[in-house]
């Protein structure tokens, strides 16, 4: 499952993928919804239905490329709700809203940029860097807003998370985010730096003697983190009309389960961002599908964690199967 390895394509390597697996999953899932439940397959719904995920599969794009390099930002809802609490302040000043907007994702770039800078002198886990920033930067969103919510946004401004493309029913931030994941999947697969990506997750000390520029890497990967996490905050903000220091809490969680359940191993060096893109639109049927329902979040919830801990024991199982194949080849020649 090494993004960066050229294998000859047979059958059983097909079926030795994890990404197989959850296409699977996905195909059965979306029949026996499209048999049971009615207007499942209504175009106009399924297109809605990207709104409830958008956001969240936005940063997760970025979120793959920092957990196959082994490192992980658990900050990224914290820079979403600092980045909407300030683009509204500067709003609720008398700013227009598209320079509040520009400044919104500013600060999440900066906060970023930040996590790198601090991760790669310090020399510290990512994990523990940015569980610190995750406090530090919910609380100055409190600290700028307190209790309070802001609202009002101008109607151009709900184009942007809530909008349609003409007279289609497709959301233009859906297509925004296919834009990006075609960019950000070429990236990974396709270009040395994707490669460079993939060496420091299978073993980083290598890469520093090899002369791969690690710390550069990092500070790159975390400043585009907080920019995406702008990004999304915009959206988000745009789509619900308002915004609290509170807003997207408990999404860092749901973006780490996507990416993980994309088959991106958490020790790094192994994933593919197709697998990721299954993972986003099968949770996201999901959670459509057992709206229709009126079936509660907390069964979604309990839904994801079976799926990750089957995602974990299968990919340890395809591990182990892969691994004796190559022993007994070695063994044989």
């Amino acid at each position: 499952m090494i993004g960066s390895e050229k294998k000859g394509f047979t059958f059983s390597s097909l079926f030795m993928q994890w990404e197989f697996f959850l296409l699977l999953l996905f195909i059965g899932f979306n029949v026996v919804m499209s048999m049971t439940t009615r207007n499942y397959l209504n175009v106009y719904n399924l297109f809605d239905m990207t709104f409830t995920f958008v956001e969240k599969a936005i940063v997760a794009l970025i979120m793959t490329f920092i957990i196959i390099t082994g490192n992980i930002d658990i900050s990224v809802a914290s820079m979403m709700a600092l980045s909407s609490v300030s683009m509204a302040s500067l709003f609720a000043s008398g700013a227009n809203v598209w320079v509040a907007t520009l400044f919104g994702v500013g600060v999440g770039t900066l906060c970023g940029f930040l996590n790198g800078l601090i991760i790669t002198k310090i020399e510290l886990l990512s994990m523990i860097i940015t569980l610190a920033t995750f406090s530090f930067y919910r609380g100055i969103a409190y600290v700028i807003l307190g209790d309070q919510a802001v609202t009002g946004f101008p109607k151009a401004f709900g184009y942007l998370g809530g909008g349609y493309i003409g007279d289609t029913p497709v959301p233009f931030s859906f297509v925004v985010f296919l834009a990006l994941a075609l960019i950000m999947g070429l990236i990974l697969h396709k270009t040395r730096f994707g490669r460079m990506i993939y060496a420091i997750g299978w073993n980083e000390q290598t890469c520093y003697a090899s002369g791969v520029p690690v710390k550069k890497i990092k500070i790159i990967l975390f400043t585009v983190s907080g920019f995406l996490s702008g990004v999304a905050a915009m959206f988000l903000t745009s789509r619900i009309g308002n915004t609290r220091p509170n807003l997207a809490t408990g999404f860092e969680l749901e973006i780490i389960t996507i990416v993980i359940l994309g088959g991106v191993s958490i020790a790094g060096g192994i994933g593919r961002m197709w697998g990721v893109l299954l993972s986003i639109f099968l949770i996201g049927t999901i959670r459509y599908g057992l709206g229709l329902h009126n079936i509660p979040g907390q069964i979604m919830l309990i839904i994801a964690g079976s799926l990750l801990i089957l995602s974990i024991l299968i990919n340890n199982a395809i591990k182990r199967v892969l691994e004796t194949r190559s022993l007994r080849a070695e063994a044989g020649e």
